[in-house]
């Protein structure tokens, strides 16, 4: 399997993975700037992701032409600080057996690229969310992001699940006085405390909340797509050296990859220690 980004029309902006180019089949879709959208490849997980709005797998056959009946593929779609839909990220192999388990995959890894985006528009207050008998902060959890004015410049998919108005961003402004039912200003009192605050909603529900400061004037984190795509192509190794029961031979022939970069790979994560070879 490799991954494939494409943007909101299904156009390919990006490319990682185990991409045979010999094979026709895998470069023919795995170039920059190739419209795979449902209008012009038929059905597809980037044309059902983009559609639907949700995470898919399709198998083989349940594409909508002969020719693309080859590919195996899941999808998700990616969603921009703002809750609009920007693109997709794809995950597709060509003639191997079925996983639809990687429908979690490629939806996790599209939940990462999408706090990325959020965090990468500058901010003065970082809110990570959850309910209030857990803990914020998690790397698939809830965030959003408030200028020094306190209004919201940009937040997940797992934030506007739990805040509804959120969806609002999309189409005017959103203050934080239209979600927490306090004075804005305490959630800057709480940046840098240990324990995360226990903030009401409008609603009567509370949420337990972690305040982080930024500069407003500074941009976030930077959030190109590679980093998210080769994690997302190191899970795949790893997965594959698990069901290969720790043989790299197998996992890298399984993958199309040589064993150099299979053990180049495990080693970076790992710190030392060789597989069985």
């Amino acid at each position: 399997y490799f991954a494939i980004l494409t943007d909101a029309h299904g156009t390919v902006i990006d490319t990682t993975g185990a991409i045979d180019r010999r094979d026709p089949r895998a470069d023919v879709i795995a170039r920059v700037g190739v419209d795979l959208s449902e209008r012009s490849v038929g059905t597809s997980a980037i044309g059902a992701a983009l559609g639907e709005l949700q995470p898919v797998w399709l198998h083989r056959g349940e594409h909508f032409f002969q020719d693309t009946s080859v590919y195996s593929c899941a999808g998700a779609p990616l969603f921009g600080p703002n809750g609009r839909c920007v693109g997709m990220l794809d995950l597709t192999g060509v003639e191997v057996a079925e996983r639809p388990e990687l429908k979690h995959l490629v939806a996790r890894s599209a939940r990462a690229i999408e706090a990325a985006l959020a965090l990468a528009v500058p901010h003065a207050l970082q809110l990570d969310l959850a309910w209030a008998d857990s803990l914020p902060g998690d790397e698939q959890g809830a965030l959003l992001c408030l200028d020094a004015e306190g209004a919201v410049v940009s937040s997940n998919g797992a934030a506007r699940e739990m805040l509804p108005q959120l969806h609002g961003l999309a189409h005017g402004p959103v203050h934080a006085s239209d979600l927490f039912a306090l004075p804005w200003q305490h959630l800057f009192d709480q940046a840098g405390r240990a324990e995360p605050a226990q903030v009401p909603l409008w609603s009567g529900l509370r949420l337990a909340v972690r305040a982080r400061r930024h500069r407003a004037d500074a941009p976030g984190p930077a959030s190109p797509s590679r980093p998210p795509l080769k994690a997302l192509e190191t899970e795949l190794i790893h997965q594959a050296v698990r069901e290969a029961g720790g043989n790299v031979d197998a996992a890298a022939r399984t993958l199309g990859l040589s064993r150099a970069t299979v053990y180049r790979r495990l080693a970076a994560t790992r710190g030392g220690g060789r597989p069985q070879g």
